[in-house]
């Protein structure tokens, strides 16, 4: 699958609402505004309604048809925007030009937020020159230091996010710098441990090995190279990292360095919960709502 199926899988899903957190945000509302002629969605934007209206003139945004709730400061747009979701108005989260700290604080609030009892994770979807298949990659923005159990629960949502996609099976490496268990190296650990609860069917429709490095979990010829027998070794579909920093290391040289297009989004609550940087392109922004769109279909 190519990341351009993704928006016509969401063009056969409706046009459910998205609530979006702070609607000022240039490359925000260049994608709401495709994804509307597209016909993906329909759109809230939550926000400072003045500043929202600059912008919009500025890129020749049209919001006629948009809802739109007034809120201050950008936790008042955050609360604002999940609360569009809690009362049933939206069936998508987004972030526009608030800090993900605030939203994720009110989407975790415990009287009003969107919690469901699952782990929040983000899982980042690539589309690389010369490879074949989609890559899944987690946890690049979300969780800092994971523990072997929340490190089980990133694998079922990155899964759910891989079959969403297509991926009926998907292949799950637990990535670390060497491909032996070494007790010093914390990762490795986990990292076998989790291979050991696949095999014993405890993390869902997937199949998990490790420890194995980027290069011998994505390229056959480097598996093949370093003797590596494994149904993962050279045909992963989903990364999971050991740690933020290693995340977002990886996300940022597959975007930059590797010339990748991606999708992201925060699994686990309610709703999807699109989450790109402020920085990232309107491109990548409008993709993650059409992955949105897809994983909201699929919850409903």
């Amino acid at each position: 699958m190519k990341l351009e199926e993704l928006v016509s899988l969401a063009k056969g899903c409706g046009t459910p609402r998205v609530a979006v957190a702070g609607g000022a945000s240039a490359e925000a509302l260049l994608a709401l505004a495709e994804a509307k002629a597209r016909g993906l969605v329909s759109v809230t934007l939550c926000g400072r309604l003045s500043e929202t209206a600059q912008v919009a003139r500025e890129i020749g945004y049209n919001f006629a048809e948009d809802e739109r709730v007034a809120a201050g400061s950008p936790s008042e747009a955050a609360r604002a925007a999940v609360q569009e979701v809690v009362e049933g108005r939206a069936a998508l989260l987004m972030k526009g030009d608030v800090p993900t700290a605030d939203l994720l604080r009110a989407v975790l609030d415990h009287d009003q937020g969107l919690r469901t009892g699952r782990f929040l994770s983000h899982v980042g979807v690539f589309e690389l020159p010369g490879l074949s298949r989609l890559l899944f990659l987690t946890d690049a923005g979300v969780n800092i230091a994971p523990t072997l159990i929340q490190k089980a629960d990133l694998i079922r949502n990155a899964v759910e996010v891989a079959r969403a996609c297509g991926v009926e099976r998907p292949k799950v490496a637990a990535l670390a710098a060497v491909e032996m268990v070494n007790p010093e190296m914390p990762a490795t650990v986990d990292a076998a441990c989790l291979a050991a609860m696949s095999r014993r069917g405890q993390l869902g429709e997937a199949v998990v090995d490790g420890p194995l490095a980027l290069d011998n979990a994505v390229f056959p010829e480097a598996a093949e190279r370093k003797g590596i027998s494994s149904p993962v070794a050279g045909a992963a579909d989903v990364l999971l990292v050991p740690d933020i920093d290693a995340g977002n290391v990886a996300y940022k040289a597959l975007l930059f360095f590797g010339k990748a297009r991606v999708a992201g989004v925060v699994v686990g609550a309610r709703v999807p919960i699109i989450t790109t940087s402020r920085a990232e392109e309107h491109e990548t922004k409008l993709l993650s709502i059409a992955l949105g769109v897809v994983l909201a279909t699929k919850m409903a």
